[in-house]
């Protein structure tokens, strides 16, 4: 029997929304990167693109458990001699909500050129509204 491999002109992509409101960070990373990666289909390869979009709305009434909010760290650089910045958990949702999701599914995709690739299928928004209502994705659930 011969493994099937697909390509990138047969992949069918659908558009998936998520409601992000009163979950975990972890546990909606964890669905929102199979979504993208492709792992739910029968047609899985890893080298090829085979996912899903996937808009999350609701990102600044994410959770975090225990004091996660104080003493998670977020780190920027810009290679220059004392550029290094450091943020809280709490100040990036002040600032960007949608970038602690973000982060958290990048983290969770393997470290290659495709896995970049994947990380744009991702829309995150911190309110309910979104300007993706024209592809109209489906309601997934979070079980």
């Amino acid at each position: 029997m011969k493994t099937y491999v697909a390509k990138t002109d047969e992949v069918q992509r659908k558009w998936y929304i998520v409601d992000a409101a009163g979950q975990r960070v972890g546990r909606v990373a964890t669905h929102v990167a199979t979504l993208l990666r492709g792992k739910h289909k029968a047609i899985f390869t890893p080298h090829v693109d085979t996912g899903d979009f996937v808009v999350v709305i609701n990102t600044d009434k994410l959770e975090l458990t225990g004091g996660k909010w104080d003493t998670k760290k977020y780190y920027t650089h810009t290679r220059f001699f004392g550029s290094l910045k450091e943020k809280t958990a709490a100040e990036m949702k002040t600032e960007d909500s949608s970038f602690i999701l973000s982060e958290a599914v990048r983290g969770m995709l393997p470290t290659n050129k495709l896995s970049r690739h994947i990380l744009l299928k991702l829309k995150a928004y911190p309110g309910a509204d979104h300007p993706h209502a024209a592809q109209k994705p489906e309601a997934y659930k979070l079980s």
